[in-house]
């Protein structure tokens, strides 16, 4: 094999072989080559694999993947480019924490009426590194053996790469077990909100008459959970993820919001959980999704687990076990509740069909609820809105209860 003054690699009269412009480059040493998208540069994080058909914006931007890299399954990813209506982090133009994305295909042109930017040019200008031309099959055939490997993501259009410099920062990594993301993707003030969801030619609306004042607490929220909140009827106040007891009760909520987020939730849940007990010895409504999901499973007296491979995607079945309806649901999570650690008083609401992982719970002898799941997230497309429906009669029969 030589190199010829392009740098492409020749084998006497043998077809070129292109020199790699991007490297996976996994903790155990394992290398994988392939050619650059998006920002130049490295990223370390955890290589997780998402099995969506579509969404990959709406992924991107979701702060509940901060630290990860993200496999696509599906192999066309951009062929709808990239909007500014799509994005779910509330900081729209700050990174959400997801570190990269590996690709199967390149990334096509645009062929959307909404496209108003090509997914590399929006990869580059958000700083996201990725790679193309990766088998992603494979890749993920091993992420399910295996588990979800700790790796850097390296792109330089010149190829130049340290490669044992690369394989010795991937294996130095720590992991996500008792990493706190949180305080990363939190926004660090408190703000309103009253945007209402996205309507075919019409775009977003605005709640004008609201009939409860929730405080939701924001370890990374997305922006379409907001969304439908403030659709229900409800005045929303975000704090950040640090807000104290003092901090949401002082506000004389009708109900609180514990939103998703990244990271472990037993190092989140230090600063969390005294707070979430608290809201729960004042009996005030409570509903909590992903990371707000597995602290409230803390705060009742169980445990988090780190899976294997977590659940990504857009297409997971969910049994709701008080009607023994099955839910199509998105999933994002890489920590589970131990279902076995629940104390009698907690009742499991909700379990996956793919591996029987505790997907919600509820507090048998108060106003308190959570799924593991992301509701507004659609691909039922609606199956699941009727949690929001829930938190607002439990904010009512409340109201019922006080003013009579």
């Amino acid at each position: 094999m030589v190199q010829d003054s392009s740098g492409i690699k020749t084998a006497g009269d043998a077809w070129p072989e292109p020199k790699p412009t991007a490297l996976l480059v996994l903790a155990d040493g394992t290398v994988i080559e392939g050619h650059a998208i998006g920002a130049t540069g490295t990223a370390v994080g955890e290589v997780c694999f998402n099995t969506a058909m579509t969404g990959y914006q709406e992924i991107l931007t979701d702060p509940s993947y901060a630290g990860q890299i993200v496999t696509f399954t599906f192999p066309h990813i951009g062929n709808v480019g990239t909007n500014g209506d799509d994005i779910e982090t509330v900081n729209m133009a700050g990174a959400s924490g997801v570190r990269g994305c590996v690709l199967k295909a390149d990334i096509t042109d645009p062929s959307n009426y909404r496209a108003v930017r090509h997914l590399d040019a929006w990869l580059k200008a958000r700083g996201i590194v990725g790679i193309a031309g990766v088998d992603t099959r494979a890749l993920t055939a091993r992420i399910r053996d295996l588990g979800m490997p700790n790796a850097v993501v390296a792109n330089d259009p010149g190829g130049a790469f340290d490669r044992a410099a690369l394989k010795a920062e991937a294996a130095a990594w720590p992991g996500l077990v008792g990493m706190d993301l949180a305080k990363e993707v939190t926004q660090s003030q408190s703000y309103g909100w009253d945007e209402t969801s996205w309507q075919w030619n019409a775009g977003f609306g605005r709640q004008e008459n609201p009939e409860f004042h929730v405080v939701a607490v924001d370890y990374g929220t997305k922006r379409n959970i907001l969304r439908l909140l403030a659709e229900s009827g409800c005045r929303l106040t975000v704090l950040p993820a640090t807000a104290t007891a003092e901090d949401v009760l002082e506000r004389k909520p009708d109900g609180v919001f514990l939103t998703n987020g990244p990271g472990d939730p037993a190092a989140t849940g230090e600063y969390a959980v005294p707070m979430i007990r608290e809201v729960l010895d004042r009996k005030v409504p409570l509903f909590g999704i992903c990371l707000g999901h597995q602290m409230l499973g803390i705060a009742l007296g169980g445990r988090t687990v780190k899976m294997k491979q977590g659940h990504h995607g857009a297409n997971h079945p969910v049994k709701d076990l008080a009607t023994g309806k099955v839910e199509i649901t998105s999933m994002n999570h890489g920590f589970a509740v131990d279902q076995e650690s629940l104390p009698d008083n907690v009742e499991t609401t909700h379990v996956s069909l793919f591996d029987g992982s505790n997907c919600g719970l509820s507090l048998r002898d108060g106003a308190a609820f959570s799924v593991q799941y992301h509701p507004e997230a659609s691909p039922g497309p609606r199956d699941s809105h009727y949690l929001f429906g829930r938190f607002v009669d439990m904010m009512r029969a409340k109201r019922g209860r006080t003013t009579a």
